[in-house]
């Protein structure tokens, strides 16, 4: 039996659960969503997934993505929350108990965005939200450390965990990181009516840092968008302000014409460079023109 699921706060969290029911004896496979879209993950019988797209050869799915719901029967959950974690958690409640619930209010916050602006401006305060950001999913290299993460979270307190010294080391780490993406953001981004784009395009390596950030310096726009390369693909990330909560478009229902997905708050997707011209216009379109889309 074998774990897969997404290289994010979520997706540990996901994973730090599903070890407590059941016996897991293989390694986490760590996928991305657009992997799992394309068939480019090799699914198999027994594979627990969550937080990611339904693949009809797993034994058990939870997720709460909106645009991964499906019709056909399953095994498993889907439900929309705010944060994968808790699917999960409320679907084992009466073998995992309450064990967890500090960790998954956590994700429940950290996945919606339910966050004030003291919280964006200075994650240093707020421990789990700080912990979060050490997890960079675009690094494959990064897959011991995601495991250490599990381990850690399944015997500690965050405040424990944060003492750790690997994860000591990148909490300090993100904290100056988050200095220089701030510049990075401001020198890169522009407004369109009460949009932001954030073009990093001609930005290589990809800047990294605190995703919520780009709203407290922008916090008349209403949704970002942000643009980057990654080798021969595009990958463009949107989502609702969490200042200010006027956008009505369903991002995930949106990137779903866009080879993508993901919440009505949020969502990525990922195509190839030469639909960049195409594809970035018309998204940005339907933001400003903010109809609803549900």
């Amino acid at each position: 039996m074998r774990i897969v699921t997404r290289p994010d706060f979520d997706g540990v969290v996901c994973a730090v659960l599903l070890y407590e029911v059941h016996p897991i004896d293989d390694p986490i496979l760590w996928a991305h969503p657009n992997d799992m879209q394309q068939d480019n993950v090799k699914i198999q019988a027994g594979d627990i997934i969550a937080n990611l797209p339904y693949h009809q050869k797993c034994t058990l799915w939870f997720d709460h993505h909106f645009s991964n719901k499906i019709e056909t029967p399953f095994k498993g959950r889907f439900q929309i929350l705010p944060s994968a974690a808790r699917v999960i958690y409320d679907h084992y409640q009466d073998r995992i108990g309450n064990k967890f619930n500090g960790l998954v209010e956590a994700a429940d916050k950290i996945d919606s965005a339910d966050l004030t602006l003291e919280e964006i401006q200075r994650p240093e305060n707020h421990p789990y939200i700080l912990f979060s950001m050490t997890i960079f999913g675009r690094i494959e290299s990064e897959k011991s450390y995601w495991n250490h993460l599990i381990s850690l979270l399944r015997q500690h307190s965050i405040d424990r965990v944060l003492s750790d010294p690997l994860v000591d080391k990148r909490c300090h780490m993100v904290i100056e990181d988050n200095k220089t993406y701030k510049r990075y953001l401001q020198k890169h981004t522009v407004c369109i009516d009460q949009i932001s784009i954030t073009d990093f395009r001609k930005l290589n390596p990809v800047p990294e840092g605190n995703r919520f950030l780009i709203y407290s310096l922008f916090p008349e726009t209403i949704a970002n968008v942000k643009v980057y390369y990654d080798e021969d693909k595009t990958i463009i990330k949107l989502g609702h302000s969490v200042i200010n909560r006027g956008c009505n478009v369903n991002v995930g229902k949106l990137l779903q014409n866009f080879n993508g997905g993901g919440h009505r708050g949020a969502g990525a997707c990922r195509f190839n460079k030469a639909l960049t011209e195409e594809y970035l216009p018309k998204i940005v379109k339907i933001l400003k023109e903010n109809h609803r889309n549900d």
